[in-house]
């Protein structure tokens, strides 16, 4: 089972702003002067923090496609403060992961504050917090987008977690609790004031959970208010890369955050930075391409998680990486029920060998429903 291992966030962010020579770039700041600040390439591709989904094996597919900032599961701060073994697992963060940030969530000030002292000594790039999640075991709770309720108490949770912590603290939430309590615009320029350094809008309410298109309009409104000096992401429904480039003309965000269209195509954020500097598609990824990445998210799943949970775990990905290939239901059904590494390998080659030279049409990404299991209501 491999062990994530840290350094000291001055080398990481020192080696990482070497490496960045763009002429346009967005910057994440420093509340330290004992840390550099983040520096990002113009227009960035943050992939956003899934629960069961976004944990190293997956960061590390994505990492190798394009995706330039990063951000763990979600994590309960009661949890990491009562050393849950879940919640501490998920802190773990590799090198050739950053920047990478850490998400935490709760409804108490205490709590995230002993929380954020907890994620500074495994030294990310930043802490987020999570005021974005619309399942009802966080949102009813109090937590997540349950704190779009009361702007108040969202911005005495953000002041406790920035006064605990030497990082740069960001937010990820919603444009309002439901359509009667669109408050995006009031809360931030709220959060900005008690010193947040960078803020992500998905754009929809915790009511709508994640029915009907995402409305842009107001992180737009967001973006372009005059007080508002911080970097501004968008987020919801970015699933092709026309759609990227017309999101960040019409609505002047400074990056977009990708989601589910990542899921089982972690390719979007090549594709994307393709047509954003060449206005040109890139052609799908071939059997061949697909195949590699189940591979290396299969094989680090197996470091990670161990030989058990990692090939259990790895299951619910292969059908979203071979969508597309006609008849293939019965190979998936071998990966999905195999238990040997080696018989998963050996699958995977048969794949490669039954499918060379087949070519994929482009068609629309399908938003996966990753709180399928997960009561929204």
């Amino acid at each position: 089972m491999q062990v994530a291992s840290y350094l000291p966030r001055s080398f990481y962010r020192s080696d990482y702003m070497a490496s960045n020579t763009n002429t346009k770039q967005v910057v994440i700041t420093s509340p330290s002067e004992k840390f550099n600040s983040i520096i990002l390439p113009e227009f960035p591709l943050l992939l956003a923090p899934m629960e069961d989904v976004s944990d190293p094996p997956f960061r590390a597919v994505c990492k190798d496609n394009g995706a330039d900032l990063m951000y763990t599961e979600f994590i309960s701060s009661e949890g990491l403060i009562r050393d849950a073994i879940k919640s501490r697992r998920k802190l773990d963060i590799f090198d050739y992961e950053r920047p990478i940030g850490i998400q935490i969530f709760g409804g108490d000030e205490e709590s995230l504050a002993l929380a954020a002292k907890i994620v500074d000594v495994t030294q990310p790039d930043l802490l987020d917090i999570n005021f974005g999640c619309p399942v009802k075991k966080v949102a009813l709770k109090g937590a997540g987008a349950g704190v779009l309720k009361d702007v108040d108490l969202m911005v005495r949770l953000t002041a406790a977690v920035v006064k605990s912590t030497s990082l740069p603290v960001t937010v990820k939430t919603r444009l309002g609790w439901d359509e009667n309590s669109l408050n995006i615009e009031e809360v931030a320029e709220r959060l900005q004031d008690v010193g947040i350094k960078a803020l992500t809008i998905h754009g929809r309410t915790r009511c709508q959970m994640y029915k009907g298109e995402a409305d842009w309009t107001l992180i737009g409104k967001v973006k372009n208010n005059p007080r508002i000096k911080i970097p501004i992401f968008g987020n919801g429904d970015i699933d092709s890369p026309q759609k990227a480039l017309e999101y960040k003309n019409r609505y002047g965000v400074d990056g977009v955050m990708i989601g589910r269209a990542a899921i089982g195509y972690p390719w979007i954020f090549r594709e994307i930075k393709h047509y954003y500097k060449t206005g040109e598609l890139l052609p799908p990824p071939t059997v061949e391409e697909r195949v590699n990445v189940v591979r290396k998210h299969l094989r680090k799943s197996l470091e990670w998680k161990g030989p058990i949970v990692g090939i259990n775990e790895m299951r619910r990905h292969y059908a979203n990486y071979l969508k597309g290939l006609p008849n293939i239901k019965e190979y998936r059904n071998k990966l999905v029920t195999l238990t040997n590494p080696n018989e998963i390998e050996a699958v995977l080659d048969e794949i490669i060998v039954r499918y060379s030279g087949y070519e994929f049409t482009r068609t629309p990404i399908e938003l996966v429903d990753y709180h399928e299991k997960c009561k929204l209501q």
